[in-house]
């Protein structure tokens, strides 16, 4: 029984093309495949501006860097609010910045920031808010916006594991100032590594172009440093294979959103006994993975012990990241301070939806999960 990975790379004939054009060009640091791979994405989703980078780590890095000039950020004192749980690269990546991340619950049903606990973490050293939109499924930006408006905040889209997602038939990337996208194996648009930051708003375009390349202006090839920076440009090897998933974009979305709701509907009948992913009416969620959030502690010994029996690769709902992380201890919270996340963190795992799963591995998946289900629920 082979096993059901979380996600696959495939490398096709037009990715092939592209990476001997690079050996026959000699050409293997940022160039040219980079900026047509810029273009393309922007073009995908209507962005005007799209700043590829080395990781989607890096890309929330440069986001939070581009906050000095903004807003006239302090290092180690202006605070971004960010959820209490997600991957761990959007806190990383602040802290990373010589910022300080604002630690806000979420909700258990959503995996996302809780829009209604985010104002009350507002203070005057507040620069942004960066919303994750996990597994997906994306975050209340319509709320979150407006409160930022309210409060002069930049808006950060930690939008990774969200391509091509949609809340009110609206775009991700289109309602925060920038929008970061993540390009690793598991996730729709896969370059080996890679990422990208897309704005509509040419001078954090311009921003965002020093700081991934050690902070140096966009009219100058000189050692001239205007601003904090890091390396964090793509390479054209890198490029090369992502523009082969952007020309079948849709295809892979559709086919992953379809084994998201097949997932989804093997689950029908047992909201009971877990939170699942869940698509909102009229909204669209990227089918980057499946959730299972268990409601009842010590369920998730059972899911995750019959996953292994199916040979299933599965995944920590992450944990919460100031309270179940032993890498910001220093930060001086205490469990039960955010029991929401503390929650998923201990009864919640994730499996892949990718692309290349066969009709008797989504079979594999859906039996595994009633059974694990009906199991829980006989526990109860």
């Amino acid at each position: 029984m082979k096993r059901i990975e979380f996600g696959e790379l495939r490398i096709g004939e037009i990715a092939r093309n592209n990476l001997m054009d690079v050996c026959d060009t000699h050409w293997a640091s940022g160039g040219p495949k980079v900026r047509e791979l810029e273009a393309k994405w922007s073009d995908l989703f209507g962005y005007t501006n799209s700043t590829a980078v080395s990781s989607g780590t890096d890309g929330c890095i440069n986001a939070c860097l581009s906050l000095y000039d903004l807003k006239g950020a302090k290092r180690n004192v202006s605070e971004v609010i960010v959820p209490a749980l997600s991957f761990i690269a959007t806190s990383n990546a602040v802290r990373a910045a010589g910022l300080v991340p604002k630690f806000v619950d979420i909700k258990k049903e959503t995996l996302n920031i809780d829009e209604t606990k985010i104002e009350e973490a507002i203070n005057e050293n507040t620069v942004a808010i960066m919303a994750v939109h996990t597994m997906g499924r994306m975050a209340q930006m319509d709320v979150i916006c407006d409160i930022a408006e309210r409060h002069g905040l930049v808006v950060i889209e930690d939008a990774c594991e969200a391509h091509g997602a949609k809340l009110q038939d609206k775009f991700v990337g289109h309602w925060g100032h920038m929008s970061i996208y993540s390009f690793y194996v598991a996730h729709l648009v896969c370059c080996g590594e890679g990422g990208m930051v897309s704005t509509n708003r040419k001078d954090i375009s311009d921003l965002l172009f020093s700081t991934r390349s050690h902070g140096r202006p966009t009219d100058s090839i000189y050692f001239d440093h205007q601003r904090m920076g890091l390396n964090s440009k793509m390479n054209d090897l890198e490029a090369s294979i992502g523009l082969e998933a952007i020309s079948v974009f849709w295809d892979t979305f559709w086919t992953r959103h379809k084994f998201m709701k097949t997932m989804r509907a093997a689950c029908e009948g047992f909201e009971d006994v877990a939170w699942f992913s869940e698509e909102d009416e009229g909204n669209v969620n990227c089918p980057h993975g499946f959730s299972v959030t268990c409601k009842k502690e010590g369920n998730i010994d059972i899911v995750t012990r019959i996953l292994d029996n199916y040979d299933i690769h599965h995944k920590r709902n992450f944990g919460c990241i100031p309270t179940q992380h032993a890498a910001f201890a220093d930060m001086d919270h205490a469990l039960g301070d955010f029991p929401e996340s503390e929650w998923v963190g201990l009864n919640g795992v994730h499996i892949g939806c990718h692309q290349y799963l066969s009709t008797s591995d989504l079979e594999r998946i859906c039996t595994a999960l009633r059974e694990a289900l009906v199991e829980c629920r006989t526990a109860q």
